[in-house]
């Protein structure tokens, strides 16, 4: 069994414009001072992370590898969660991801998705350089407004969707696998790939890719009222991230899974802060552990309620006191007497 890498954190939601979360540099000291030995790096924001220069560059990933290394912190993965999104999105959302991509891209789908998958092609070789074996993005929504179907679907559209979806990512799982670095979708809602079905039907299409495999987040899972540690049982081959992040849902007679279109404070699924929610991280800890998970646990810190700063500082004595230190040999090792055959065949009575 392998011990789980962490605690780790995702970046993307601590990034600002004061120091120190302005520079990559300032946020891997302030994150190894909360306890952290490890940083998801969110590849859009330019202020941390120059994801074309660290393809094409050379140096410029040995220079980042250094910088965290005089901070005491390792890097967990790379994301592309919005050039991921903007590989496959229904027109419908076009004005909403305008701010996904460079302006001057605003108005123009298809060159946008094209900038999306450069991207994804720069995530995959930037990921070799700086010796990572898992890389977070989310799969993109052709099929996600038809969500529910009413009115009714047309006959073949969710088939003709996933097969556009797998065409256009399966050139990007090859790139990854020559460099030997899994893609891992972090399933959620508004993303094609949301649950284990939407996954199984994704792999169809890609030829169960090896590369196609999954960050776990329960949280995502506790809003759409899944048996989220039933999933690892039957996923633990493809999950290679993990965000360690908390949920809770409280149905009411005014609101359930849909949420009434009300803001994250009043809606019956809300994301908390680590230990807040109802994600028993406990028995997923253990499942991973059991399982072999090979990957960092990493906080994705959100949260309607408490301070973000709080969040962290709490975040990483939580992760700490979850990962499970696995055992080199089995509990029952001092009864043991070695194998003897003979022995064996007289207890059998043979």
């Amino acid at each position: 069994m392998k011990t789980i890498k962490g605690p780790g954190i995702f970046l993307a939601q601590f990034a600002g414009d004061e120091a120190p979360y302005n520079t990559l540099e300032g946020m891997a000291v302030w994150a190894a001072k909360l306890g952290f030995k490890g940083i998801q790096i969110p590849t859009w924001d330019k202020r941390l992370f120059d994801l074309q220069k660290a393809a094409e560059t050379e140096g410029y990933c040995e220079d980042i590898l250094g910088m965290a290394g005089r901070a005491g912190i390792a890097i967990t993965e790379l994301s592309t969660h919005l050039q991921g999104q903007l590989v496959a999105s229904h027109s419908a959302y076009d004005p909403l991801l305008a701010g996904f991509a460079p302006p001057e891209l605003a108005g123009d789908p298809k060159a946008r998705q094209q900038w999306a998958v450069q991207q994804l092609l720069w995530a995959a070789k930037a990921s070799q350089k700086l010796g990572l074996k898992a890389h977070a993005t989310f799969s993109g929504a052709l099929a996600w407004p038809f969500l529910y179907p009413f009115p009714q679907r047309p006959a073949g559209l969710i088939d003709e969707a996933f097969n556009e979806l797998g065409k256009r990512w399966l050139p990007i799982l090859q790139a990854f696998d020559e460099v030997d670095v899994d893609v891992c979708f972090e399933l959620h809602p508004a993303e094609d790939l949301h649950d284990g079905i939407t996954f199984d039907r994704f792999l169809s299409v890609v030829g169960d890719h090896p590369r196609a495999n999954i960050l776990y987040d329960p949280s995502h899972m506790v809003l759409q009222q899944m048996d989220y540690l039933g999933f690892i049982d039957i996923y633990y081959e493809r999950i290679r991230a993990f965000h360690v992040k908390d949920a809770e849902f409280s149905p009411s007679a005014l609101s359930g899974v849909y949420g009434g279109y009300q803001d994250w404070i009043d809606r019956p699924g809300r994301f908390r802060s680590l230990g807040d929610g109802q994600v028993d991280f406990g028995q997923i800890f253990s499942k991973l552990a059991q399982y072999d998970y090979p990957g960092w646990a990493v906080l994705e810190w959100e949260c309607c309620i408490k301070d973000s700063e709080a969040g962290a500082a709490e975040g990483a004595p939580f992760i700490r006191k979850h990962i499970i230190r696995v055992t080199d040999r089995a509990f029952d090792d001092f009864a043991g007497a070695g194998v003897d055959t003979v022995a064996n065949r007289k207890v059998l009575g043979l």
